[in-house]
């Protein structure tokens, strides 16, 4: 018996053999240095693209550089942007590299025309001049943006940026690249398909949403062309899915196109925002909001981030919504 069993080598604890094999050093990722045509204030820029303080998929660091993951039509990427003497560097690892740094300038609001923009009220005109590095992002791509826009229907952020949060944790993959901590990359479309019903709702997410959810990305490639069309006609296409409607498909094209023009209707909060700040209303309605918006068509969503930018909005009368909780019950 004893030839027949070998003694044990004595065994290592899990720390000293993590320690005894050296870590390698993340691949230098691409890089692309890209000078603006005007003032550029990063987090004016690319702050609609972040979903929640814990949002996986984006992130700002203490030296200013913001981290964005995303699936390009590439692959995972992970993308390092940072702003310094008036030049714009980025730095871009894994597949979908090279597709986040050809965009990069349009991710920076390249293709957008702040001079387009006509102030008719004293406070946007101090705000645009207080602000001049504002300028409307877009991403080009079109599911990264509805699905959390979906995911916010009808409920408080709180729980929109929980679900996302959740969601993407679980079910995405680790972003590519010496990427902060705990970023991931959202899940494709197929694994959005394939998430259970009982993971929705640990979630939080309500049975309507989730099925808009599932709808969208059973077409998702047909959507995704939408990022190559006019807003207007980008919204058309969005809204062909049963669950997306003008609230949904605007605050979508705002970021997948950087759609001047798509005022976001619907909203609970904004046409109160818009109709204090600009006419002392309140209680104004979607059909104040947009008659007072009237002069700025073709701008009328970069109006509205003005008067958001502004600080000008009512006292709050009433409690803060309370979340549902629906994971609970």
């Amino acid at each position: 018996m004893a030839g027949r069993f070998a003694p044990r080598p004595p065994r290592t604890p899990v720390r000293a053999r993590e320690a005894a094999v050296p870590r390698q050093a993340p691949a230098p990722g691409r890089v692309r240095v890209w000078v603006p045509d005007g003032p550029l204030e990063l987090g004016l820029v690319l702050g609609p693209l972040r979903r929640g303080p814990g949002d996986p998929t984006y992130r700002t660091t203490p030296d200013g550089s913001v981290w964005r993951a995303s699936r390009t039509p590439a692959g995972p990427g992970t993308l390092r942007v940072t702003a310094r003497g008036g030049e714009v560097r980025g730095e871009a690892w894994g597949p979908g590299a090279e597709w986040l740094l050809e965009q990069l300038p349009r991710l920076l609001g390249a293709d957008d025309d702040p001079s387009a923009f006509v102030p008719r009220h004293r406070l946007l005109a101090h705000t645009a001049h207080r602000r001049p590095g504002l300028r409307l992002t877009r991403t080009g791509l079109v599911l990264e943006s509805l699905i959390p826009s979906i995911l916010e229907q009808k409920v408080t952020t709180l729980e929109a940026y929980q679900a996302w949060r959740l969601l993407v944790r679980k079910y995405g993959e680790p972003a590519p690249g010496p990427a902060p901590a705990r970023m991931s990359v959202m899940p494709a479309a197929r694994t959005w398909a394939l998430i259970p019903s009982w993971e929705w709702h640990l979630a939080g997410v309500d049975d309507k949403r989730a099925s808009t959810i599932l709808r969208a990305v059973r077409v998702a490639a047909r959507l995704e062309e939408a990022a190559g069309m006019e807003p207007a006609a980008a919204q058309e296409r969005l809204e062909l899915v049963p669950g997306i409607g003008p609230w949904t498909s605007a605050e979508t094209v705002q970021r997948s196109h950087g759609a001047a023009d798509a005022v976001t209707v619907g909203d609970l909060h904004l046409p109160g925002i818009v109709g204090f700040a600009l006419g002392g209303d309140r209680y104004a309605d979607d059909s104040v909001m947009l008659r007072l918006l009237e002069p700025y068509a073709g701008q009328r969503h970069r109006a509205a981030r003005l008067v958001l930018l502004s600080g000008r909005v009512p006292e709050r009368r009433a409690p803060r919504m309370a979340p549902r909780g629906i994971e609970r019950l």
